[in-house]
């Protein structure tokens, strides 16, 4: 460019009146502006389709100046923008009830607490148990999944003593004990008890085929029911979620260094449910916003800052309950071989077996099915296909499944006389 034509292009330049800069928030994102669009009033369309096609490209964004003062653009504040919400979730939206079984001993009066959606007609009954320092609600978005794969299926689940809303009254000769019971003993006559409560709350002739499910403790809970036969056949058959003695009694070893980093507390369940997030102790947001807070109970006589609310504590103490765990495991895999009706082992690795099941394994003494993508909590990390494999280990061990072969002799043409 000559000397000359830079000179003219100033000379235009300064004759040009001044506009002040734009925002830098003006151009944000599109969803931002559909939402404000919808907002803006609507033409009402008359009988002259020229109107009608004004109204409607007046209305378009193309005609639109955007305005600094309205924002139309702007971009949600806060970091976040996206994240899913973390509020915690109803048990309503899992289970059809909740009860409160008040079972009376002669040391103890127990409020047991369950949740459960009844089966239909015939169908079976999935009594679930949680793990130590879990609830119920553990199985929450199971149950949910189960239903949908066995529509004419019920689930029952309960809190365990020590845990969730089930609360444990002692006698007065019993009452200076500190440690609350929860041997392996008291709590497989709890889960018994809890059965047949409920049968006569739900006002059953006869108690429907049972399916156990127990995760952890649970499934040591389970087991040793199946293999004492308290219930007889309508047990059609266990499952066992994630535990097995060898690697379960090794693991206890550095149970009391696990709890140890563990936060005391939360400001929120929010917060609870983040956290067991982002340490993937559960790795699912459903199951963990329905499930995480029952775990936690609200400390009210903490002392916190005026301002602050009160801090959610752990419901249960998991380090006192450190004399019962030897007792919990023992002898797990040799009842799992050798309890009535159908096995199934889920696991989180094939690492976790121990000699006796492997044995079992390859003498067909059970089913396994293995989880590698889930953690610890297989239930609800993998919820649906926990339910789906449930349901198939349900249909193979109904009764009405099993066809007895023919008898030999109808197997040979008849002589004819």
């Amino acid at each position: 460019m000559s000397h000359l034509q830079r000179s003219f292009a100033k000379a235009k330049l300064a004759g040009l009146p001044f506009e002040p800069p734009l925002p830098p928030n003006m151009f944000l994102e599109e969803d931002e502006a559909e939402d404000q669009l919808k907002s803006l009033p609507e033409s009402t369309a008359d009988d002259d389709s020229s109107s009608a096609s004004s109204a409607s490209s007046a209305s378009s964004t193309g005609t639109i100046k955007p305005s600094p003062s309205k924002h139309l653009f702007a971009r949600p504040k806060g970091s976040s923008a996206g994240r899913r919400p973390l509020d915690p979730l109803l048990w309503s939206d899992f289970f059809k009830q909740e009860f409160y079984l008040e079972n009376l001993r002669p040391t103890e009066i127990v409020t047991h607490h369950i949740y459960i959606t009844p089966p239909s007609a015939k169908g079976p009954l999935f009594v679930t148990h949680h793990g130590a320092g879990s609830t119920g609600l553990s199985f929450a978005l199971f149950a949910s999944e189960l239903c949908k794969a066995l529509p004419h299926a019920g689930v029952l689940s309960l809190d365990a003593r020590g845990h969730g809303e089930t609360s444990v009254k002692l006698s007065e000769a019993s009452a200076n004990d500190d440690v609350l019971d929860l041997s392996l003993s008291t709590l497989s006559l709890d889960l018994v008890d809890v059965i047949l409560l409920t049968q006569k709350k739900m006002a059953w002739s006869e108690l429907p085929d049972l399916v156990f499910v127990g995760h952890s403790l649970g499934g040591a809970v389970t087991t040793d029911v199946a293999v004492s036969g308290k219930l007889g056949r309508v047990v059609l058959g266990y499952a066992v979620l994630d535990v097995v003695e060898g690697s379960a009694i090794d693991a206890l070893q550095s149970m009391q260094s696990y709890l140890s980093t563990r936060p005391r507390s939360f400001p929120s369940l929010a917060s609870g449910i983040e956290w067991h997030l982002r340490s993937r102790t559960i790795r699912n947001t459903t199951s963990a916003r329905v499930s995480v807070p029952s775990l936690l109970r609200q400390d009210l006589h903490s002392s916190s800052p005026l301002n602050d609310p009160s801090p959610w504590t752990w419901h249960t103490d998991l380090a006192a309950t450190q004399p019962f765990w030897q007792g919990w495991f023992a002898g797990l895999s040799e009842k799992f071989l050798n309890a009535r009706g159908g096995k199934l082992l889920l696991l989180a690795g094939t690492d976790r077996l121990d000699k006796d099941l492997m044995i079992g394994q390859m003498q067909g003494k059970y089913q396994l099915q293995v989880f590698p993508e889930a953690g610890h909590f297989i239930h609800e990390d993998q919820a649906e296909k926990t339910a789906m494999v449930l349901a198939d280990f349900y249909r193979r061990n109904h009764r009405s499944a099993l066809v007895l072969p023919p008898k030999v002799g109808a197997l040979f043409p008849k002589k004819i006389r």
